[in-house]
């Protein structure tokens, strides 16, 4: 019968478990005893936190970044206000340590004490970081709560996003714009400011509140308390990107759902030059609209859902006029009654294409989901309400600069990995620092991307240097 014992992981040498724990350096690799693996006793294995990196993959990035002048952009417009000692890293080796290491997955400062002598983080943060270490946990959370958390650095990282999305504008085909606003949320388990039960996600939560571009780039974000309704706080997010396309002379549109049904939102868009499309909660009145639509289609139902689109003319008791509304009924087999739902908007496309067009915010939702699971944006575990504010500042930057590598440089046949993907497969790699006289060389491990396609991303990236020709 085989032993259902756990294997063992033996140290070697004769060293004791007493002696290895003391022997362990929290700042890089142990002593470099080896420790010996029961399941073949030739295996020695050695830690060398120093020397050899899991995160290779960043280089790419920071590759992207030094073309497109992205994290220096932060360096210059953030308020230092530090002096002695605690200027021993610059505001730009701070503000990118914290975006890479997010970037990484490393979501929580307490990462820094070992990523402050990883070699890949030391040489993508630059500076001293490249000959001695890059900021320790204390040093970053300072950075963190007491530097950014001023209101006008606060501010400087909400408007950060969107100057980074402008600087892409000479290497994007922009035909049009279109944005995409949707809420979400972010749990909380402890005490932290402006925590609230939300009852409509059945948590202790914080109701942070999105704008997307049609790239998947977060255009704006604001931190908002638990319990707020889904559409506070959209003209504080809105009016800035709108202010940055307005003279582009571009179409623009807008989508959302319908806790967006508002007045002073539609008369908003319509100052602007915006066509929308956004869902419409169902009433008695609409529903009298499309009574035709609503009588079960006589026959054997069909496999395929039976569909019909109709559009009216339709004016709420708070609307200033009335506007047009899209209606979509939807017969499915087996089901009583038909699916039925609302669209307002000022598009002159036909019904069908006004539903086709609002049915794509759905990639909203889908890229919410990619900022929660690959750069764990919901991980704001700060008491203060402004530290939140920062770090949810800071995934949006690192969700945004992976989004730009993903969407630019990445070749065909990799273009639609997910964040995740992308992380585990292009940021995770394993790699050696060979430091020459003259030369820092890194032994790159060639797994899920092998030399041929890591060389394709940066060649990628040397095009962004040279602006794309105009159109014709």
């Amino acid at each position: 019968m085989l032993s259902m014992e756990p294997l063992k992981i033996l140290p070697m040498n004769g060293i004791t478990d007493f002696e290895a724990e003391k022997s362990y350096n929290p700042k890089g690799a142990t002593k470099n005893e080896h420790i010996g693996l029961s399941f073949d006793r030739r295996l020695a294995l050695e830690f060398h936190g120093a020397k050899i990196s899991s995160d290779a993959g960043l280089l790419a990035y920071r590759e992207m970044d030094e073309v497109l002048g992205l994290t220096s952009m932060g360096g210059r417009v953030l308020n230092d206000w530090r002096t002695g000692k605690n200027t021993q890293h610059s505001m730009l080796a701070l503000i990118r340590q914290s975006i890479y290491s997010r970037l990484a997955g490393y979501e929580d400062t307490n990462d820094a004490e070992r990523l402050a002598v990883d070699p890949i983080m030391r040489h993508v943060v630059g500076g001293r970081a490249t000959e001695h270490a890059a900021a320790s946990t204390s040093q970053m959370a300072r950075f963190e709560t007491e530097v950014l958390a001023q209101t006008r650095n606060l501010a400087t990282l909400a408007n950060l996003s969107g100057e980074w999305i402008d600087r892409l504008r000479d290497h994007r085909q922009l035909r049009e714009v279109i944005l995409d606003m949707d809420s979400s949320v972010s749990e909380t388990y402890g005490k932290q400011e402006g925590t609230a039960y939300n009852g409509h996600f059945g948590c202790t939560c914080y109701h942070p509140l999105f704008c997307f571009n049609q790239f998947g780039d977060v255009e704006r974000s604001i931190l908002r308390e638990g319990n707020v309704h889904s559409a506070k706080d959209w003209r504080e997010v809105l009016e800035p990107v709108v202010a940055r396309y307005r003279d582009l002379e571009l179409p623009c549109r807008f989508r959302a759902d319908a806790a967006f049904a508002q007045p002073e939102l539609y008369e908003f868009l319509e100052a602007e030059g915006y066509d929308y499309a956004i869902r419409l909660p169902g009433n008695d009145v609409l529903q009298r609209e499309i009574e035709p639509l609503l009588t079960r289609p006589v026959g054997r139902p069909s496999n395929a859902p039976l569909v019909r689109y109709s559009d009216f003319s339709y004016q709420a008791q708070s609307w200033n006029r009335s506007r047009r509304v899209v209606a979509k009924v939807e017969w499915h087999k087996g089901e009583l009654f038909p699916r039925v739902g609302f669209i307002v908007t000022n598009l002159i496309r036909p019904a069908k294409r006004v539903v086709r067009f609002y049915n794509q915010r759905g990639t909203a939702e889908q890229w919410i989901k990619e900022g929660k699971n690959a750069v764990k944006w919901t991980r704001l575990s700060c008491h203060e309400f402004d530290d939140n504010k920062v770090r949810l500042h800071l995934f949006v930057l690192a969700y945004n600069l992976g989004n730009f590598l993903r969407q630019l440089v990445l070749p065909r046949e990799i273009k639609r990995w997910t964040l995740t993907t992308t992380r585990e497969k292009l940021i995770k790699i394993g790699a050696k620092i060979v430091r020459h006289a003259r030369r820092v060389v890194f032994q790159l491990a060639e797994v899920a991307v092998p030399r041929r396609l890591f060389l394709a991303i940066l060649c990628a990236i040397d095009r962004l240097r040279l602006p794309m020709p105009a159109p014709g």
